[in-house]
């Protein structure tokens, strides 16, 4: 398979080849005829060289040209005017010879004459079949099928004629007049289809109009050249007696001289479509603004330009504050802002003003004014608020140095700019925030992973009693906090917290209540010494507004008897087993990090208690007994309390269970929006 190199390589040696023989061929004929001699080879060789010499050519320009990715209309014209430019030099330097040598035998000589009128033809048919190809091209533009078709039919009986032309015909014959009636016909037709000139602005159509111009120049002058050599001696052959050149200069003049007129009558209307054309650009950057990775600020600077352009104004400027967000941008065009607030007060003063809001939203913040003004360089302002999310956060400011400087349309169209700059700048602040609380869900969730590293992964299990916990934040992270540790082979300390408030600050007071218990716990200290010390500690670092409530047992498994003070906290749940009764231990206490200063021991009361086989010491957090329902009534201390009573029988972890599904049961699990833990000890 031959390459389109290959072949345009192979159509230019087979050219040289075609168009060397054909020469040859007229050459020895005319010798022949000028001596009398007898040539032996029938004219329709010489024809059939000339014929293979075109098609070398048409396969030469049609990959050259005719396959050539660029559709760019005025290099293609470019192209045509290259071929011609050529052709043109070639053919002068020929009339320079016949200037300079017109004395001299050489230039009056019938063979040598001849010889250059065959470099003139091959000259003129490539410049014919190279423009030829060029308007293919932009004839088939944007082609339909019935164009496709016509086009095809119309180049299928161009190459036929190149048949026809086989067999020498008079320009008068009645078969070559009919026959270039039909192809004038159909190049007629076809060269209507000039649908390429639409996508020209101004200064393509004045280029194409020289190029095509200098088309029918070209033409002239090669034409002009041709009937110079046939009055100068006789010629061999006459190029114009063969139809398919002739139709292929009709052509090629037909669609000059209606591209010409077509691009002229569309000259006045080009500046409009070029300016609709900007218009859409300028509105397609304000909408991809965001997405291409602009900032708020190039938002503001394209809506400035864009209108700047678009009314053609003298000068302008765009004012945004928007405190909420920190912004505060001013940009001005052609405008010193020392002159913004002058010009405002000429437009509030301006007894030639318009409003342009409609009736419904018309809001007296957001006006959309249009005036005349005085005193100051410039004579009329258009004036539009810039709004996000309804709320003003800006002015753009439009002015030109002539009353009524804006018509309707200006105005509509900055009223499309100046909303799709706000969609923008809305979107802009919309992904900035789903952006950021993304981050925040993230950090939620290395802080939830955190917290509960702080929370003991497992009870360790202990002969004296059976222990369970369950703890549930509302949030990804919250305040509740437990734990339990050895003191000795028979001391078991527990404690559980509530941090005053929800989220990452009560999440932080729980870490450093964890720090302070593993500290003091380990000093082997009384509750109400463990409670002192732990309030000193953490009134150092508490928040002002904080507090933690606790309560801390110590179980004695030897003496089985339990020591224990509350700071605040809920109070605890007992189940005695022996009575079959349930009740809430009401000591007093503070919360720890209230009262900052030394009396706090003075609100520390320690208890102590014997328990038996099959007590049950239930400890939580008020996230369950202040549960509402949707009546907005709270779980409270009587329902945990019969809840304990109902289920104290079973193991610590069904007693969980039970406490938790009829705190569900009564309120719903999605109603729940506080933190809420049990610690559960069942005594053997």
């Amino acid at each position: 398979m031959i390459s389109q190199k290959g072949i345009i390589r192979l159509s230019v040696i087979l050219g040289i080849i075609f168009w060397s023989l054909f020469t040859i061929v007229d050459l020895m004929a005319l010798f022949s005829e000028l001596n009398g001699i007898a040539f032996g080879f029938p004219p329709f060789v010489s024809n059939a060289m000339l014929t293979m010499f075109i098609i070398s050519l048409i396969l030469f320009y049609r990959f050259n040209i005719g396959q050539a990715e660029s559709v760019n209309f005025v290099d293609l014209l470019w192209r045509v005017f290259v071929s011609g430019l050529i052709a043109t030099v070639v053919t002068l330097c020929i009339e320079f010879f016949f200037t300079v040598f017109a004395s001299s035998k050489v230039g009056s000589n019938t063979l040598v004459i001849n010889f250059l009128y065959h470099v003139n033809i091959g000259l003129v048919i490539a410049f014919l079949v190279s423009t030829f190809i060029v308007w293919k091209r932009l004839i088939l533009y944007q082609k339909s099928k019935t164009l496709l078709a016509t086009w095809q039919l119309y180049e299928y009986a161009l190459l036929g004629t190149l048949i026809f032309d086989l067999f020498s015909h008079d320009y008068q014959d009645p078969a070559f007049l009919a026959v270039y009636g039909i192809l004038v016909l159909i190049g007629l037709y076809l060269s209507f289809n000039l649908k390429w000139i639409a996508y020209l602005n101004f200064k393509q159509k004045w280029r194409s109009i020289l190029f095509v111009l200098l088309v029918v120049i070209y033409i002239w002058y090669f034409f002009k050249t041709l009937m110079f050599f046939s009055e100068k001696v006789q010629l061999v052959r006459d190029l114009l007696d063969s139809v398919f050149i002739l139709a292929l200069i009709t052509f090629i003049i037909i669609y000059c001289v209606i591209a010409l007129l077509v691009i002229l009558f569309n000259l006045p209307t080009t500046s409009v479509f070029e300016k609709k054309l900007e218009e859409a650009v300028n509105f397609q950057r304000l909408s991809q603004s965001i997405p291409a990775g602009e900032s708020e600020e190039k938002v503001y600077e394209i809506l400035l330009d864009s209108s700047v352009s678009a009314v053609y104004s003298e000068a302008a400027w765009l004012q945004i504050s928007d405190p909420s967000k920190n912004v505060e941008v001013t940009l001005t065009h052609n405008l010193d802002k020392e002159l913004i607030p002058v010009i405002t007060k000429a437009v509030n003063n301006s007894r030639f003003k318009k409003i342009l809001n409609s009736d419904f939203d018309r809001n007296p913040k957001s006006l959309k004014i249009s005036a005349n003004l005085k005193n100051v360089n410039f004579r009329s302002i258009l004036q539009f608020p810039v709004t996000v999310k309804g709320e003003k956060i800006g002015v753009l400011a439009l002015l030109k140095e002539v009353n009524d400087g804006f018509n309707r349309e200006m105005v509509d169209i900055i009223d499309t700019f100046v909303n799709q700059a706000s969609i923008s700048v809305e979107n802009f602040r919309l992904l900035n925030d789903a952006i950021v609380n993304e981050r925040y869900k993230e950090e939620l969730k290395i802080a939830n992973r955190v917290q509960n590293k702080l929370l003991p992964e497992r009870l360790e299990p202990c002969a004296a009693y059976d222990i369970h916990a369950y703890s549930q934040a509302a949030d990804e992270v919250g305040g509740d906090y437990y734990d339990v540790y050895q003191l000795d082979e028979e001391r078991t300390a527990l404690i559980i917290g509530d941090v005053s408030g929800k989220g990452t600050s009560a999440a932080f007071h729980m870490a450093q209540m964890k720090g302070v218990f593993q500290s003091l716990v380990q000093l082997d200290l009384d509750p109400k010494e463990f409670l002192v010390h732990a309030n000193n500690a953490l009134s150092r670092c508490l928040e002002s507004t904080s507090f933690i409530t606790v309560s801390f047992f110590v179980i004695d498994s030897k003496k089985k008897k339990v020591q224990f003070a509350r700071a605040g906290h809920c109070p605890s749940l007992y189940y005695s087993a022996e009575k079959g009764t349930t009740e809430y231990f009401k000591n007093r206490g503070l919360g720890l990090g209230i009262l900052r200063n030394f009396n706090f021991h003075k609100y520390v009361q320690v208890n102590e208690f014997t328990y038996q086989a099959k007590d049950v010491l239930v400890l939580y957090t008020d996230g369950i007994t202040e549960a509402c329902n949707d009546k907005k009534e709270q779980f409270g201390f009587d329902r945990l309390q019969s809840a304990l009573t109902k289920h104290a029988d079973q193991s610590p972890g069904a007693i969980q269970e039970g406490i938790i599904n009829d705190l569900y049961e009564f309120c719903g699990k999605e109603s729940l929006n506080d933190d809420y833990t049990l610690l559960i000890v069942k005594f053997n």
